[in-house]
């Protein structure tokens, strides 16, 4: 994949939708491109977060550890993005990405990160949206499983 595919792809990412081409491109040449095999985990809940990353390609699970074992609570493809929560909270991270295909990612470090916050306000409210369907999604499942155990 060329620098133009990737400046393509990272268009379609509602994050980057409304920056210019050449901070586009910059981003794509600064970023680190990581290939997963399928079953190979990106990152792993508890590690620092130090990054995010975007899915240029292929298909990723997100992870939760339970008392059970792995609960996939989410699957992200071509322009969606993981990691962001960790580096906006300083925490570790809040789930364990592994690819379920080969995985193609764009690695944006933590400090290229909040520069381009700093840079771009409309990437920040684009975080905001996100991470608010996020939240609501994750309400969503919680109250489902909770009326599915009051029925049991």
């Amino acid at each position: 994949m060329n620098l133009n595919e990737e400046v393509e792809i990272l268009k379609g990412v509602p994050l980057f939708a409304k920056m210019e081409p050449a901070r586009l491109k910059l981003l794509a040449f600064t970023g680190e491109r990581m290939t997963f095999s399928s079953g190979q985990e990106v990152c792993h809940q508890g590690d620092p977060g130090d990054a995010m990353y975007v899915i240029l390609g292929g298909v990723a699970d997100i992870l939760i550890d339970t008392e059970k074992g792995q609960v996939r609570v989410a699957e992200l493809k071509k322009n969606g993005f993981f990691g962001e929560t960790a580096i906006l909270c300083d925490a570790p991270r809040n789930a364990t990405v592994k690819a379920s295909e080969s995985l193609l990612t764009l690695k944006i470090s933590k400090e290229m990160f909040y520069r381009l916050v700093s840079e771009f306000p409309t990437m920040a409210v684009e975080m905001m949206r996100e991470l608010a369907h996020r939240v609501e999604d994750a309400n969503q499942k919680l109250r489902e499983a909770m009326a599915a155990n009051k029925a049991a």
